[in-house]
């Protein structure tokens, strides 16, 4: 994504009412902090997972990333699971969501090493990045609307953080729409579907799916032949390295 295109992103998240207004001034290269207080029932969530696992990360959980400059792909989860990313630190790392997610990943050249569902593991992305919609983990995980749309800054300053960005997928219809509304763009002119497409201002293309989840997986709603046909049609779009 060009510079031009990325401050059109920023000044659109901003006309949306996601600007650095906020407790935390948004940075292009920014994660929340560790102890970001935007969200009072997350940041109170958090406190008490502290308090009951002190060995686990419980804080907002980063990016995980290639190489900036070289990110062409960008996936869009909801939130960091309890015993998954809240546990261990890095999206999709600690519970069934991520078999799926870096063995497609991996498949597909967007991905190297071996994955352990761990953050040591040594496991590398390849012009791909992964974060989620929401950063803390939220009770019985469902962040509510306030939450979503406090959290929205970060996404924006993510999207924007990537300059060679042309692809987004969206896990499922929160990520979908929370993307965006980041892009300043309505609902009504990119509805979700899975294996639905969608042309972003900056020249980024969003595929969406149905989240890899194992109750999606356990009762049929997404098999494994309609996650993978979503990624090859990324792997079309964003072409070779």
């Amino acid at each position: 994504m060009t510079r031009a295109a990325s401050e059109a992103l920023t000044k659109a998240s901003r006309r949306a009412g996601l600007g650095a207004s906020a407790a935390q001034p948004v940075s292009v290269t920014a994660d929340p902090p560790r102890d970001c207080p935007a969200c009072p029932r997350l940041a109170a969530f958090r406190d008490q997972w502290r308090l009951a696992e002190p060995g686990w990360f419980n804080a907002p959980v980063p990016t995980f990333a290639a190489p900036d400059e070289t990110v062409a792909l960008l996936v869009v989860g909801l939130a960091p699971g309890l015993r998954g990313a809240n546990r261990t630190g890095r999206p999709f790392t600690g519970d069934y969501a991520g078999d799926l997610l870096y063995a497609t990943l991996t498949a597909r050249g967007l991905a190297r090493g071996r994955f352990a569902a761990s953050p040591d593991d040594g496991l590398q992305l390849v012009r791909s990045a992964i974060t989620n919609a929401v950063r803390c983990v939220p009770p019985e995980n469902k962040p509510t609307g306030a939450e979503i749309a406090a959290c929205r800054p970060w996404l924006a300053a993510t999207i924007a953080r990537f300059p060679a960005l042309v692809a987004m997928v969206a896990l499922g219809r929160v990520a979908h729409e929370t993307v965006l509304s980041a892009a300043g763009l309505p609902r009504a002119r990119a509805p979700f579907s899975h294996g639905g497409e969608h042309d972003l201002p900056g020249g980024i293309r969003l595929f969406d799916s149905y989240h890899c989840s194992r109750y999606n997986t356990n009762t049929g709603r997404l098999t494994e032949p309609m996650f993978h046909a979503v990624f090859d049609r990324v792997v079309q779009h964003i072409g070779p390295a």
